[in-house]
């Protein structure tokens, strides 16, 4: 029984290793001979400006369909279809900016709005743990009561012995 559970271990291993390194490879076949549809998940319609996927009936994007379903039949990868779209309709026609020039603060910006936010946000978070730490440190759990005036006292001393009574 032990002898067949030490074969399954190398075996399962092995199956796993090769499951691991089927996924990069399918990534990059799929890079070299993309699909209609992989591409135009990545580009925009340069009229509409939504993803040419979204665009259906557009003159301008069925163009952009037709030139991409060439470079495909061509055999170009999807950078080299891209690149040839931007060749032909500028840089918009891309989904996503590239990540250079000025094009990287489209990157960046909420990169750094959300880093500000939690840094914020930790700040806050330390100043009330600090403030109730010193609360707790001087001993005082609520803030001093002004001392009640004579009339006040008395009436107060009344509803306590009537509340005690009943």
């Amino acid at each position: 029984m032990t002898s067949h559970l030490r074969f399954r271990q190398p075996v399962a291993a092995l199956l796993l290793a090769l499951l691991m390194l089927a996924g990069p490879t399918q990534a990059i076949a799929n890079n070299a001979h993309p699909t209609l549809a992989e591409v135009e998940d990545e580009v925009m319609c340069t009229v509409c400006g939504v993803p040419l996927s979204l665009a259906r009936e557009a003159p301008a994007a069925k163009r952009e369909r037709v030139l991409i379903l060439s470079l495909i039949k061509q055999g170009q990868t999807k950078q080299q279809i891209e690149d040839s779209l931007v060749a032909s309709y500028g840089p918009q026609v891309l989904a996503t900016p590239k990540a250079e020039g000025f094009d990287l603060w489209a990157w960046l910006v909420p990169v750094l709005l959300i880093a500000s936010a939690f840094a914020g946000l930790v700040l806050i978070l330390l100043r009330w743990v600090r403030s109730r730490g010193k609360v707790a440190q001087s001993g005082e759990s609520d803030p001093p009561v002004a001392p009640i005036s004579g009339p006040d006292a008395a009436m107060v001393d009344e509803a306590l012995r009537s509340d005690s009574n009943s």
